[in-house]
């Protein structure tokens, strides 16, 4: 899959699925069931207190090789270049942070990966654009709410904008309608307490939550 269908596929699906201290031996089985749902987006990310563990690497190697094209891997909370390395070296397709790291975009763009940095304000999310990025999220926007960004869009409306952070099944079209292309959720998709107990047809239900609220717009 090149650049330019990962980023069609971004915006046509609009969900990222976020899964944070998932184990390698579940990482296919989380895809697979995200996949039945509808979703085709999914992002393992690295864990800033142990940035060594290489369980992430794992889990993005381990799905990127079973399910090929259907799915669409990244990882997240790469906040130094090395990790970008490292993500892209096990099959990794896009690299997304919590922040604006120049050097972070730019070697994700060096490496021909698409970037999406993290970005709370105009002058984090225009920094970001200007060195490259693909899209920006905006995060955290379950605190910020959806009217700011609406305001973020009147200036900056040529950035590409995915929400994340606090976003639901229930509030998941109200970013979409004030101006974000997508959305990234990690706990209300991806539970940890769903996964431990091998209940992945439940994660399935919830995948298609939230691709029947998008439909419904």
């Amino acid at each position: 899959m090149n650049n330019t269908e990962i980023l069609q596929m971004i915006q046509d699906t609009k969900i990222i699925a976020i899964a944070r201290g998932v184990q390698p031996e579940d990482a296919v089985k989380l895809a697979e069931a995200l996949y039945a749902g509808g979703v085709k987006l999914l992002e393992f990310t690295f864990d800033m207190k142990d940035p060594e563990n290489t369980n992430t690497d794992k889990c993005i190697e381990a799905v990127a090789k079973a399910m090929g094209d259907k799915m669409c891997v990244g990882c997240g909370t790469a906040s130094y270049p090395e990790l970008v390395d490292r993500a892209a070296a096990v099959g990794a397709n896009y690299i997304i942070s919590a922040d604006v790291n120049v050097a972070v975009i730019k070697r994700a763009k060096e490496l021909g990966l698409i970037s999406i940095p993290g970005a709370m304000t105009a002058s984090e999310a225009m920094t970001a654009n200007a060195a490259g990025a693909d899209f920006v999220k905006i995060f955290p926007v379950g605190n910020l709410g959806a009217d700011y960004v609406k305001a973020l869009c009147g200036p900056f409306g040529h950035i590409k904008y995915l929400a994340v952070g606090g976003v639901n099944a229930k509030n998941i079209t109200e970013f979409l309608k004030k101006g974000c292309v997508g959305a990234g959720v990690g706990g209300n998709l991806v539970s940890l307490d769903l996964i431990k107990n091998g209940e992945f047809d439940k994660i399935t239900a919830a995948a298609k939550e939230y691709m029947d609220a998008i439909a419904g717009m």
